[in-house]
């Protein structure tokens, strides 16, 4: 059920002649850089929008009981803020480990607060690839994540963790906190 986009990647040799470019994170990369980066920043991304509808079956599931995490979806007119990561072209081996369960590198203009625009990454899910899921009642994807559980740990921690992470930003998203709150309103 997993479509491990490794391979793919692994092709996409945009990057690879650069000392270094930007990574833009919209989800667990926000809050858990295990990679090395030279520099790190608040960002955004225009016309994209943060949901939970790809499926997780190798951190936050498993493929019986996959797990929700996010992809981005487009969305005229949308911002998504998130976090940038300036990374040597080396490093996105690791990264295509990691996001290899329908992941594919994109490339999108990266905007910083009174910084120029700059050409950078993202790892997108689309609907194309086996593990995604779609978008679903807030409430099914809700008892969803509260059920999954994989080898990186609970679906549940995941989502808390990056709704406690765009707070620390100060980043409003609609999405991330009504489920946040579906997952932490007292029985």
């Amino acid at each position: 059920m997993t479509f491990d986009t490794t391979l793919h990647n692994r092709r996409m040799t945009h990057f690879d002649d650069h000392d270094s470019f930007w990574l833009f994170g919209y989800g667990s990369l926000i809050w858990k850089a295990d990679f090395p980066f030279l520099e790190r920043r608040p960002a955004r991304i225009h016309d994209w929008c943060r949901r939970f509808w790809q499926g997780s079956h190798d951190h936050r599931g498993t493929p019986d009981a996959p797990g929700r995490v996010v992809t981005l979806v487009r969305a005229p007119g949308a911002c998504c803020d998130g976090m940038a990561y300036r990374i040597r072209p080396e490093v996105l081996s690791q990264l295509d480990i990691r996001e290899k369960n329908g992941y594919l590198r994109e490339r999108v203009p990266v905007h910083f607060d009174a910084q120029p625009t700059v050409e950078g990454l993202i790892y997108l899910a689309t609907e194309e690839n086996a593990a995604f899921l779609g978008e679903a009642p807030l409430l099914d994807m809700a008892a969803q994540i509260a059920g999954a559980h994989g080898p990186s740990g609970s679906n549940r921690e995941y989502l808390l963790n990056l709704a406690e992470a765009l707070a620390r930003q100060g980043v409003k998203d609609g999405h991330v906190s009504a489920l946040a709150a579906l997952l932490t309103q007292p029985d």
